[in-house]
């Protein structure tokens, strides 16, 4: 399945290349090595790839269940590495197998806010990216993504939309106290990936975490 993964990542940067003004700014700050969870806001079904495209390492995806129902859909989320979620709960499958992928030092995408934003302002997140850091003590990896919203119908190819990928640097949670988790900490610990998603935006997209909100990128 790595050939596909490849070669479809390969196409995405040529269709940038020519259809945006393409530019990704923080590639020295992805790890080459060691289990890592990508978290990233999310404006449109361009981001996976464009994250694909823009992040140096093979990112291995939640993908919505929907995209599982259909033979065609199902074969290429499978062939770009992705795995099926079931969104609006937690899916302990899903968590499995992300557990799992980390385990084995490989890169795990997610959109905190667990959808697309209708309005390209962040929204508030669900616990799935602080629990997964948690429990694989894994580093986390802040992406903010702009201009996307404006990749849709034929016309955006006679503007050539700037689309802006900013990755930030590395950082962790800090493990919970006597190893119990509360929903207070997930509440905190949630808020301080929004935070740092929001710190690689423009003002715009920051939404309630705008303005001081971000300062030191913890969401408070």
């Amino acid at each position: 399945m790595r050939p596909f993964y490849h070669l479809a990542t390969a196409t995405m940067k040529t269709l940038l290349t020519a259809l945006t003004r393409w530019e990704v700014h923080g590639k020295r700050n992805v790890p080459r090595k060691g289990p890592l969870i990508v978290v990233s806001n999310h404006l449109t079904i361009v981001d996976p790839p464009l994250l694909g495209a823009s992040i140096p390492r093979v990112v291995n995806f939640m993908a919505k269940e929907e995209l599982y129902r259909t033979w065609f859909s199902r074969t290429v989320v499978e062939a770009y590495r992705a795995f099926p979620v079931h969104r609006g709960r937690l899916d302990r499958g899903a968590f499995r197998e992300a557990l799992n992928r980390l385990q084995n030092n490989l890169v795990v995408g997610m959109f905190p806010e667990g959808q697309r934003s209708s309005d390209q302002k962040l929204q508030s997140p669900q616990f799935g990216a602080a629990l997964l850091a948690l429990r694989a003590g894994a580093p986390l990896l802040p992406v903010g993504i702009s201009g996307t919203e404006r990749i849709k119908g034929l016309r955006f190819i006679l503007h050539r939309p700037r689309v802006e990928v900013n990755i930030g640097p590395v950082f962790s949670l800090e493990p919970p106290d006597k190893r119990k988790l509360t929903r207070e900490k997930l509440v905190q610990d949630s808020e301080r990936i929004m935070g740092k998603i929001a710190l690689q935006l423009p003002e715009q997209y920051r939404g309630h975490y705008g303005s001081g909100r971000v300062e030191g990128g913890d969401g408070s």
